[in-house]
């Protein structure tokens, strides 16, 4: 009975993923690449001299989620607060400055990958804060304060389950 709520929550996983833009798919399976070290992304992402360039930025700015993993302050206290969500609002900016991230549900897929179930509770103050930056284009600010629910920004509790499902790039001639 176990193999079947993990199957479902795993295919639940899947259509989420199904559920984003090619934009924020394509995004997402980079930044799990640079993030969690599993590929070369110029190799395999970089299509132009801009990609390129985005992607050694994120390389730098990633550098960062070392610093965040495991290291998630505990929900009751204030303590390390203002280091972690200094760190994780920055990474974030920087996701959300890229324009492929569309709204809150994306970033919490990516976020919950490159740095566990844990920060789930922080993910939204987090979005919120980097989305509000003067560095986000006034436009964008708006689409991406208005994707997160009421429901995600006052949830009162979080799933600690951690994800089974991180999509990854797939050769054409493989798929």
């Amino acid at each position: 009975m176990a193999n079947t709520g993990t199957a479902s929550l795993t295919i639940a996983e899947l259509r989420e993923f199904a559920s984003f833009s090619a934009a924020e798919q394509r995004y997402i399976k980079r930044s799990l690449d640079i993030g969690l070290g599993r590929q070369d992304a110029f190799k395999l992402w970089a299509r132009d001299a801009g990609e390129s360039a985005s992607i050694r930025s994120q390389y730098v700015v990633y550098q960062e989620l070392k610093a965040l993993r495991g290291n998630v302050p505990d929900e009751t206290s204030f303590a390390a607060l203002e280091a972690f969500m200094g760190k994780l609002i920055r990474v974030a900016a920087f996701d959300l400055a890229q324009g492929r991230i569309e709204g809150f549900s994306a970033f919490r897929f990516l976020y919950e990958r490159l740095l566990g179930a844990e920060v789930r509770p922080f993910l939204p103050s987090a979005f919120c804060a980097a989305s509000a930056l003067p560095q986000i284009r006034p436009d964008r600010r708006r689409g991406l304060l208005q994707s997160i629910s009421e429901a995600a920004a006052t949830a009162p509790g979080w799933s600690a389950r951690e994800p089974s499902f991180y999509p990854e790039w797939v050769e054409k001639e493989a798929a």
